[in-house]
């Protein structure tokens, strides 16, 4: 009897010996199944789940693309497809350029972030930017990146964050040098620059990021004493300054009006509208670097007591008496600018008292008169139309069989003048006035003044 039950439980620990091993093998074969390939078990407890996870993951990889997207800041950026899901969470979101800690053209800590910036300090930040611990920097289009010296929010009650600016009231002035960054909307106020008199050198930059100031009192920008100031709309931004006010007596005039030297640069957006007087106005230099600027006029649309130079830019000018006026030298060196003005028979498009030199750019005038340049590195034309056309006519100038201008000049107008890269000795060149075309004409070196009529 007992020998039977010794019989009996040899078989049955023989049974779960081979259900155990049969169990095992069960697994290692699924592994097979799912993975696709063969894996070699080295552990008791764990490794079949480890192996088949790692296996799974190889499998995605294998069938992963990348594909190449284009950001905001219009980099390149490679995604993976296969890890979009399981790693959005730490990954850029190329589509809006932010992620909870990252962003696309800058980096973030503690904060969201749009555009080309990086903030740190538990903010949040916009534009070309960067700031730490609550300040803010530009640094766009290869600039040095510079600290602001002070963020100002310009409405009915103002808020300076920085130094070197007072407020009175409506009226906002830059004390010392530095770079001082407004936005926001300002009724019947004024932007001041007074860095005082011993200290003529100072350095000053008004990055416009947003603005919308009206001035009926005298001009939107007063640099009253700084000998360096740059106006400078801010990157991707739309700005908006008038002034309502006439000069009577020793009234300052214009929607900026400088005592120094002004420039002008950047890569935004400035809508100058000046009802009663001139659209910038300086009794030093105006020099214009880059930026967009449309500026309507019922006096000059530029005028300087010294010298105007536009090196690049995108400018537009519908003024009232001369489009650019300067009482020294004129110098284009690049930039494209369209201008209407001389409404009054004596007024010009283009004035220089003394010397114009054109180097390269575009321009392209219509008024009732136009200095043309002294000197020119390449031909240039200046169109006698013949008769007065009224205001609102088209204009259309032809080089080499294209169009390469459609204006409407706001003011009646009689002569045209083209500055282009493009004219050379044996050019054709004609007009299209109000529908009606001129002959061809063959373009030769220096000025070539063509009579339509």
């Amino acid at each position: 009897m007992g020998y039977r039950r010794i019989l009996a439980a040899a078989a049955a620990f023989a049974m779960m010996a081979t259900a155990f091993s049969c169990g095992k093998e069960d697994k290692k074969a699924s592994e097979v199944t799912d993975s696709g390939i063969v894996t070699e078990d080295t552990t008791e407890s764990g490794s079949a789940d480890t192996t088949k996870s790692k296996d799974k993951s190889d499998k995605k990889e294998d069938k992963t693309t990348t594909a190449k997207e284009k950001d905001k800041s219009g980099k390149d950026t490679t995604t993976t497809k296969a890890d979009s899901k399981s790693t959005s969470a730490a990954t850029t979101d190329t589509k809006n350029g932010s992620s909870g800690g990252s962003s696309s053209g800058g980096n973030s800590s503690g904060g969201n972030s749009s555009g080309d910036s990086s903030s740190s300090g538990g903010g949040n930040s916009s534009g070309d930017s960067s700031s730490s611990g609550g300040g803010s920097s530009e640094g766009s289009s290869g600039e040095e990146v510079k600290e602001y010296t002070a963020e100002v929010t310009l409405g009915s009650s103002t808020t300076v964050k920085g130094s070197n600016v007072t407020v009175n009231g409506s009226v906002i002035t830059v004390t010392g040098a530095g770079d001082f960054i407004f936005s926001g909307t300002l009724s019947n106020g004024q932007i001041v620059v007074k860095t005082g008199a011993a200290a003529t050198e100072d350095k000053v930059t008004i990055v416009l990021n947003g603005v919308d100031i009206n001035n009926t009192s005298g001009p939107a920008i007063f640099i009253d004493e700084a000998k360096r100031c740059t106006v400078k709309p801010k990157e991707g931004s739309v700005n908006y300054i008038s002034s309502d006010v006439e000069k009577k007596g020793n009234t300052d005039t214009g929607a900026i009006f400088s005592n120094d030297t002004i420039r002008l640069k950047g890569n935004g957006e400035l809508n100058i509208t000046a009802t009663a007087s001139h659209g910038i106005n300086s009794d030093d230099d105006v020099i214009i670097e880059s930026g967009t600027y449309n500026i309507n006029s019922r006096k000059s649309g530029i005028i300087a007591n010294d010298d105007i130079t536009i090196n690049e830019g995108t400018i537009s000018i519908k003024a009232g008496t001369n489009g650019i006026k300067s009482k020294g030298t004129l110098n284009v060196n690049g930039g494209y600018t369209e201008i209407s003005g001389g409404t009054k028979e004596e007024k010009s498009s283009i004035f220089a008292a003394r010397s114009f030199s054109y180097k390269k750019g575009y321009l392209y005038a219509a008024g009732n008169k136009v200095t043309p340049p002294t000197y020119s590195d390449n031909p240039f034309v200046v169109v006698d139309l013949g008769d007065s056309y009224d205001a609102g006519t088209t204009a259309e100038i032809f080089l080499n069989g294209g169009r390469v201008v459609s204006m409407e000049p706001h003011n009646n107008f009689r002569c045209l003048l083209v500055l282009s890269p493009d004219i050379a000795n044996g050019s054709s060149f004609y007009t299209v006035v109000g529908g009606e075309r001129s002959d061809d004409f063959t373009v030769g070196s220096g000025m070539n003044e063509f009579k339509v009529k």
